[in-house]
């Protein structure tokens, strides 16, 4: 039975790919018109008194705990202690709106939604998931991939996750995806996730690559397909080399076509070196949809939301929001990059002057990560013998994956750390 909120919704939707693409869990979701709705009246023509949310008031003010407030004194209480709308702060979402648009000029005079606020990236990825996957309806992704996508689309969702090689002969592997795409493609729709600078390569696409990869959204949507892209937008910007595209896919996306529905996950978590901040965005683009129609899908994920979590952090909004207002946050970001910059360029020159039959490292070229393809090696014994007889921790991804954040290494510690994988790998593989 479909709530007739939720067939609201679904009618707002019809006949735009968005609402196409739902899934089974997205058709019945809708928000309701119940405490956060109308509490939300309240705030605004309550003015004798305001009996609708669960907070405790005093002269009009959520009251805040001495010993919690001493440790953010010039924060009110609205900023520190009270709910955050179920979207997110109003004045944070327009910050990351006008972010995005500086980040991606090309986004200039587009349409696309306002970004919501989720609670991280991850969950983010998670709510896109109960939109549209479900048994019928599967998630194309690169292999290897971040371990938390099967874990949201499979186990969560029941739907298939398809992988395409990420890369081939050393090279991003676009006909790989390509064909992936087109076999998809015969049941009518497809849904991709793209995560540039990618989580564990630390590759993103060259200009060439991405015009390439817009082209193939294109050509599918004007055969007829409907095409969902996810744009999982974590490490954007964190770019080493100057062929890499400087814009996210979501900008090239969001107009492409009326067949293409993008979707971008971002946030300040790795952009913004708040990691624990747990705080994200969601930001929908689609040729032809109306103000009304965004509208429509925005309420579909508030609803994600508030059955979930309810709202985003207050204080941690708070913090990202006065972060964007001084004025500070693009320099000081510039400094910090520098070092990932520098710890990039050594891990870039110790591989490209060690060969080894037993490692290969694959391409990278952007973010927190590289790493080895282990061929014939296990990925996980050799893991294990780094950890267990050198003390250094690295990531086994699959069996012939290995992932190294040098994001994490201090500079003085990168050689030692490459040194020892080449050297355990030659042995293991005598």
């Amino acid at each position: 039975m479909i709530n007739p909120l939720a067939q609201e919704l679904n009618d707002a939707l019809k006949g735009t790919t968005a609402g196409e693409l739902l899934s089974d869990v997205g058709t019945r979701l809708y928000f309701p018109k119940g405490i956060i709705a109308q509490s939300g009246e309240a705030k605004k023509l309550g003015k004798v008194a305001n009996g609708t949310i669960g907070t405790t008031v005093v002269e009009g003010k959520p009251i805040m705990l001495p010993s919690i407030h001493k440790f953010a004194p010039d924060l009110t209480a609205g900023e520190l202690v009270a709910y955050a709308p179920t979207a997110g702060v109003p004045e944070l979402r327009e910050i990351w709106k006008k972010e995005l648009i500086k980040k991606n000029p090309s986004l200039n005079g587009k349409a696309f939604s306002t970004p919501v606020v989720v609670p991280g990236l991850t969950a983010g990825i998670s709510y896109l998931a109960d939109l549209f996957l479900d048994e019928q309806h599967s998630l194309i992704a690169a292999d290897p991939s971040w371990d938390n996508y099967v874990l949201i689309a499979s186990a969560r969702r029941n739907a298939e996750f398809i992988q395409f090689k990420m890369f081939k002969d050393g090279k991003f592997n676009i006909d790989g995806l390509e064909e992936t795409l087109r076999e998809q493609a015969k049941s009518g729709s497809v849904r991709v996730l793209l995560n540039f600078p990618q989580n564990p390569s630390g590759y993103s696409p060259t200009k060439a690559e991405a015009a390439r990869l817009v082209e193939i959204c294109r050509n599918l949507a004007e055969n007829g397909t409907k095409v969902m892209v996810w744009c999982d937008d974590a490490y954007f910007g964190l770019n080493y080399e100057d062929d890499i595209e400087p814009e996210s896919l979501f900008a090239k996306l969001c107009d492409l076509h009326e067949n293409v529905l993008a979707a971008k996950i971002d946030g300040p978590t790795k952009e913004d070196f708040a990691w624990g901040a747990r705080t994200g965005f969601i930001t929908f683009g689609c040729k032809g949809m109306s103000d009304a129609q965004y509208d429509a899908l925005v309420k579909k994920l508030m609803a994600a939301i508030r059955s979930s979590v309810s709202c985003s952090s207050t204080p941690a909004q708070t913090l990202i929001r006065k972060g964007y207002e001084s004025g500070n946050i693009d320099a000081e970001k510039k400094e910090y990059r520098k070092i990932l910059e520098r710890r990039y360029a050594l891990v870039r020159k110790f591989v490209n002057s060690h060969k080894s039959s037993a490692i290969e490292p694959l391409p990278f070229n952007s973010g927190y990560f590289m790493s080895f393809d282990t061929k014939n090696i296990n990925a996980e014994e050799l893991r294990v013998r780094l950890l267990n007889e050198k003390g250094i921790g690295t990531i086994q991804i699959d069996p012939q994956t290995l992932r190294v954040a040098f994001s994490s290494l201090d500079e003085d510690k990168i050689e030692i750390v490459y040194q020892a994988i080449y050297d355990m790998a030659e042995e293991m593989s005598k």
